[in-house]
């Protein structure tokens, strides 16, 4: 995010605000900017008397405001940091008559997670005004995986897109849990690597062959041979492969599939857009499309809905994972 890297930027030259307001739904730059901010603003040294850590639900917005007009101890700024702030969002108003005024010495870092102020009232204002209000916004998972690509090209390494999309097929839209499994792979990858499925596969455990990303496109493809194939593995192994996950990706192919049929520009560029998916992918909803018409991927859709309601326990008798796999197979072929 553009937003994130002028904020570090600016943190990097010295050209610190008193306030840095970071709220959202995506955790990662959030933690990016505060992790940089405890790391990069005071010395080793000046930390032990000038840096503090306090939490939201064990603190209040009057001791947080105390504590900031303290002044430094032989050091230009004292930080303070405030993990899981969204825990004072009853009381988070409080705040603006501190913003209105903050004392100069001071770097107040508030980590609200999962929510946002409320940009009518004058909290919002206020800190906007006089620090920096920054807001972590979810990626769509069509996004992801130019995030991982853009991630791994400023480390230095590339990735296919096949091996992209694995990561995100496996490890959702969490930009921290991929991070970190990216980390593993630069300790045993050189720098200027192209990042494979086999690489995914050997270091991070996801199988290349047989996973959601494998079987979504077996069946886009009527290949039965590999779909049952990867469904048989799915039963031998379904801590690491639920059937909830299955369902609900073949359950958005489908309804795009849906969007594609009713589209009339059917060019790569118009597809990736609508459908909200890389453009890399496309000739796979183009594949699918032949083999399954507008009617036919109709009743999918209705077949996959009433399979997604036996696995959650409406009308079945606790199937086990293996019959509803079996199911599966009779609904998409």
């Amino acid at each position: 995010m553009e937003e994130a890297k002028r904020i570090l930027n600016d943190i990097k030259n010295r050209n610190l605000k008193p306030i840095y307001f970071l709220m959202g739904d995506e955790p990662f730059y959030i933690d990016a900017i505060s992790n940089f901010i405890a790391k990069k603003v005071l010395t080793e040294a000046e930390q032990g008397f000038n840096q503090m850590v306090l939490y939201g639900k064990d603190t209040s917005v009057n001791e947080i405001v105390s504590n900031a007009k303290r002044y430094p101890m032989m050091a230009d700024y004292q930080v303070l940091i405030i993990k899981e702030a969204q825990h004072l969002s009853r009381t988070i108003e409080q705040l603006a008559s501190y913003a209105e005024n903050p004392q100069a010495n001071t770097i107040l870092v508030m980590c609200y997670k999962y929510k946002k102020l409320d940009k009518r009232k004058a909290a919002y204002k206020i800190l906007s005004k006089n620090g920096v209000v920054f807001e972590s916004k979810k990626l769509y998972e069509n996004q992801v995986a130019d995030w991982i690509k853009r991630l791994l090209t400023a480390k230095g390494y590339q990735i296919t897109p096949k091996a992209a999309a694995l990561l995100v097929e496996f490890l959702g839209t969490d930009l921290s849990k991929i991070s970190n499994e990216l980390e593993k792979l630069f300790l045993v990858i050189e720098k200027q690597t192209e990042i494979t499925p086999s690489h995914i596969e050997q270091h991070i455990g996801i199988s290349k062959d047989f996973n959601n990303f494998e079987l979504k496109k077996a069946v886009g493809e009527k290949d039965i041979k590999k779909a049952t194939r990867i469904i048989n593995y799915f039963a031998q192994n379904p801590k690491d492969n639920p059937f909830v996950v299955t369902i609900t990706l073949l359950n958005s192919f489908f309804t795009q599939l849906l969007q594609y049929h009713g589209m009339n520009d059917h060019s790569p560029k118009a597809v990736a857009q609508v459908l909200r998916v890389s453009p890399y992918f496309v000739g796979e909803y183009q594949t699918a499309a032949k083999n399954y018409p507008m009617r036919s991927v109709s009743g999918i859709v209705s077949g996959l809905r009433k399979l997604d309601l036996k696995g959650k326990g409406v009308g079945s008798q606790n199937m086990s994972q293996q019959d509803l796999l079996k199911e599966l197979l009779t609904v998409l072929f």
